[in-house]
C-alpha cells in the first residue's frame, strides 16, 4: 500500500495527493513489487533501498547512495503482535529514505503507531517538506513509544506476579517468559537505534539545522532512558523467573516428600495384614480376639509412624 502526503506551505494542512511531487511524503506499507518499481522509477532511487526495511531481520543502520544523493535510515520500532493466545511485544524495521531535498519516503512491513500519528497529523510542528525535522520527529516519537511499551510490560509483569503468588499457573509463567523475550528484543533494538542517532547527530550524514537539532538530542535522551528502563525491568524479571523456578522446585520436593510419607503410613497396616494373611501358623490365629488385636496393633504402629514423621517435618 502506497499513500502520498503533502503539507500546505501556508496552512500546514496535511493532504493526500494522487501523484508524487517535490516536498511530498511517500508512505509505503508492505508494498508490492509493482509499487516499489513505480516509486523508484519516479524518484530515481535504488530498489534495494525500499526492499531492505521489508526484511524483518534488518538491523538499524544508515546507508548512503552518493550517486543518487539519497540516504536510508533503518530504525527498529516497537509493535504489539496479536495471536490467538495473547499479545506479545516485539520490534520491526522502519525504513526512512531522504531523497535529495525532494522526497521523503517511509517503508515498513506493517502499520505502526509512529507512522499513524504522522498520517493523522497528530505531531506538533510536522511538515512533509521539512525533511530533517520529520526524520528527527520520527526518532523522538519512536523513543517515546519504547518508554510507553516498557511501562506496559512492567504493569503486565506485576499482574502476572500477583496471580502466581496465589496459584502457579503455566499460563502466567509463559506470560513472564514472553515478556522477558520482549525486553531482550527492546534492549537490542534500542542500542542499535542509539548508534544511528549518535551517528546522525555528528552532522556528517545529514545537514543539521539548529532549530531541529534539539529534537534529535531529546530523542537520544529518551532512547537512553528507555535502555536503562529496559535493563532494569529485564534484571527484575530475570530475578523473578529464577525465584519462581526455585519455588516450583521447592513445592515439587514438598509434594514428593508428603506423598512418600503417606506411602510409608499406608504400608504399615498393609504389611501387618499381609503377614497375618499367610497360610502358615501365626500368633492369635485361633483366638477369637485375634482380629481386633491386629487392628489395634496396626493403629498404634501407624500412629507412632505418623508422630515420628511429623517430628521430622515430613508431613507438611
Amino acid at each position: 500500500m502506497v499513500k502520498i502526503y503533502n503539507s500546505d506551505i501556508k496552512t500546514n494542512e496535511l493532504k493526500i495527493i494522487k501523484s508524487i511531487e517535490n516536498g511530498c511524503w511517500i508512505s509505503m506499507i508492505n508494498p508490492t513489487e509493482e509499487e516499489i518499481k513505480k516509486v523508484c522509477k519516479k524518484v530515481k532511487i535504488n530498489e534495494e533501498f525500499i526492499k531492505y526495511p521489508l526484511d524483518y531481520e534488518e538491523k538499524a543502520r544508515i546507508d548512503k547512495e552518493e550517486e543518487e544523493a539519497s540516504i536510508l535510515f533503518v530504525i527498529d520500532v516497537p509493535i504489539i503482535e496479536k495471536n490467538k493466545e495473547a499479545e506479545s511485544y516485539t520490534t520491526m524495521p522502519l525504513g526512512i529514505i531522504v531523497v535529495r531535498d525532494e522526497y521523503f519516503i517511509t517503508v515498513s512491513l506493517k502499520r505502526n503507531k509512529i507512522i499513524d500519528n504522522f498520517e493523522k497529523n497528530r505531531v506538533k510542528g510536522f511538515s512533509t517538506y521539512k525533511k530533517t525535522r520529520f526524520l528527527f520527529q520520527i526518532m523522538f516519537l519512536n523513543s517515546s513509544y519504547y518508554l510507553t511499551y516498557l511501562k506496559q510490560i512492567n504493569k503486565e509483569t506485576e499482574i502476572a506476579e500477583s496471580i502466581l503468588k496465589n496459584s502457579m499457573k503455566n499460563r502466567e509463567l509463559l506470560k513472564l517468559l514472553s515478556l522477558e523475550k520482549s525486553l531482550v528484543y527492546f534492549t537490542t533494538s534500542l542500542k542499535s537505534n542509539e548508534l544511528v542517532m549518535e551517528k546522525t547527530l555528528r552532522g556528517k550524514i545529514l545537514k543539521l539545522y539548529e532549530e531541529d537539532e534539539d529534537i534529535l538530542e531529546d530523542a537520544i535522551v529518551e532512547n537512553k532512558q528507555a535502555i536503562e528502563m529496559s535493563k532494569i525491568y529485564s534484571d527484575i524479571l530475570n530475578g523473578t523467573m529464577d525465584a519462581y523456578a526455585s519455588i516450583i522446585s521447592n513445592n515439587l520436593n514438598g509434594v514428593m516428600k508428603f506423598l512418600t510419607s503417606i506411602t510409608i503410613i499406608l504400608a504399615i497396616p498393609t504389611l501387618i495384614a499381609s503377614l497375618w494373611g499367610m497360610n502358615v501358623p501365626v500368633p492369635l490365629q485361633n483366638s477369637q480376639y485375634g482380629f481386633p488385636v491386629l487392628i489395634i496393633i496396626s493403629i498404634c504402629v501407624t500412629i507412632i509412624a505418623v508422630i515420628m514423621l511429623k517430628r521430622r517435618d515430613l508431613l507438611n
